[in-house]
């Protein structure tokens, strides 16, 4: 069975053991874990969830007045990921929310993303599709970004993940129980 098979079994597992008050409090956690480390990044791009991934809400909810929310933003399934400032509010093309086309295009300054699942190196196993590797590159090529993988702690894993020489690296990997520097 492949690694992204099993996380996402796993993920899924995970969420579906929690009910909605026990996902707001690790909700809580975690964003306890992230907010302090955001520090003076002025863009935060985060995403709207989908299904069983960990929701970024409260970590945005405690953004700062001189701190902005950034969302991924798709014009169709092939087109390359951007970020939009602002809330999500129209479907994207897999039906999780994103901001709107007219919504300015913005450069994040930090970026939470999603896991299926992540080592304590950095390496990330995502959905398959690249979109995040891409994008960070590109945005990486421009200029300097810091990446946070979160999600749930049974998505952070002990031993090494198989990566390919197109994975873009996180910097961290946060989770309910705690905040990962990655080497």
């Amino acid at each position: 069975m492949s690694a992204r098979i099993e996380g996402l079994r796993l993920r899924r597992d995970c969420a579906a053991a929690l009910d909605a008050d026990a996902r707001a409090v690790e909700a809580a956690a975690l964003a306890d874990h992230v907010v302090p480390r955001l520090g003076n990044g002025a863009t935060i791009a985060a995403y709207h969830p989908l299904k069983s991934e960990i929701d970024p809400g409260a970590i945005l909810d405690r953004l700062t007045p001189g701190q902005r929310a950034a969302f991924p933003w798709f014009a169709d399934r092939e087109a390359e990921m951007i970020w939009r400032s602002g809330p999500p509010t129209e479907p994207g093309p897999w039906g999780m929310g994103q901001p709107g086309a007219d919504a300015p295009a913005v450069d994040p300054d930090i970026v939470l993303v999603p896991i299926v699942l992540a080592d304590r190196a950095g390496t990330r196993i995502g959905h398959g599709k690249g979109h995040y590797d891409r994008a960070l590159a590109r945005l990486r090529a421009r200029r300097a970004v810091a990446t946070i993988g979160i999600g749930w702690a049974c998505q952070l894993v002990p031993g090494p993940l198989p990566a390919d020489s197109w994975d873009v690296r996180l910097d961290a990997v946060a989770t309910p129980e705690g905040w990962f520097p990655c080497a």
